[in-house]
């Protein structure tokens, strides 16, 4: 059974009686990263929710959701997403996710691709885990689960957003870090050591999907954005100058620039 998920749900107001016959532009459901939360989606939720529902869960054992002890696969976290479009009566929607969240994004494309008017996936890629991978990943949950959260968050800050990034975007993402339950954290580390290969799912997307990366991303660096953008069937791709592994908070003017020229896309 899935966990109840916090999340944010923001829109536009109804709109009145007169207005009813005007197609309404589809919903954008944000799946942050790890060790993440929602809020790592704020500059997006303020810029799109005035004319567009937006939808931004925590994942389970992130921010504000359940803690899962044990291992969550991705399939896992995809269910869980699939759950809430039910409960928020979400029929079709544009999914967008960072890092892990993209990886979750692809495994839901895989579960439900009906309900799924386009793909962003930001900072990320497709690929199995490596065995030296899979030991590296049980070795860091292990460390988070006798340690917390503290001691990873100081290490990788600067992989996270780049060194020279803004020191309220530091802060910020420093803070998601460290709140981030390490029962939940340790978890998703177990289950993306399990993920499948989505190679081969990307060359089948039949919807339109965007590609972000940061130029100075150190974890899914820009071979790996165009890798999948060359795999894609219709796909745009967008490097964001000054921004490490996550430019939609380091360069949020220029990542919703690319992310609303894709949604009028999709919408139109």
């Amino acid at each position: 059974m899935s966990p109840y998920l916090a999340y944010e749900d923001k829109g536009p107001e109804t709109p009145s009686a007169s207005l009813v016959s005007v197609p309404s532009p589809v919903p954008l459901v944000l799946v942050h990263g790890h060790p993440f939360d929602r809020t790592m989606w704020s500059p997006q939720t303020e810029a799109f929710s005035a004319a567009r529902r937006v939808v931004a869960p925590d994942l389970r054992g992130y921010g504000a959701s359940p803690v899962v002890p044990g291992i969550t696969l991705l399939s896992d976290f995809a269910r869980d997403i699939e759950a809430l479009l039910d409960d928020l009566k979400v029929e079709t929607c544009v999914l967008a996710g960072l890092s892990m969240g993209g990886q979750i994004v692809m495994e839901c494309y895989d579960r439900f691709p009906g309900r799924i008017r386009g793909l962003v996936l930001a900072d990320t890629f497709p690929a199995a885990e490596t065995a030296e991978g899979k030991q590296a990943r049980g070795a860091m949950a292990d460390r988070l689960l006798r340690e917390g959260m503290r001691g990873y968050a100081d290490e990788v800050l600067e992989k996270m957003v780049a060194p020279y990034a803004d020191a309220e975007v530091k802060a910020h993402v420093h803070r998601m870090m460290t709140a981030a339950p390490p029962e939940g954290a340790a978890a998703a580390l177990r289950g993306r050591a399990e993920r499948p290969d989505y190679r081969d799912l990307l060359t089948r997307v039949t919807v339109p999907a965007l590609v972000v990366v940061g130029a100075d991303d150190a974890y899914t660096p820009v071979s790996d954005a165009q890798a999948m953008h060359a795999a894609l069937p219709d796909s745009t791709l967008c490097v964001i100058d000054g921004a490490a592994h996550m430019p939609n908070l380091e360069r949020p003017e220029e990542f919703n620039e690319a992310l609303g020229a894709f949604l009028a896309r999709v919408d139109g």
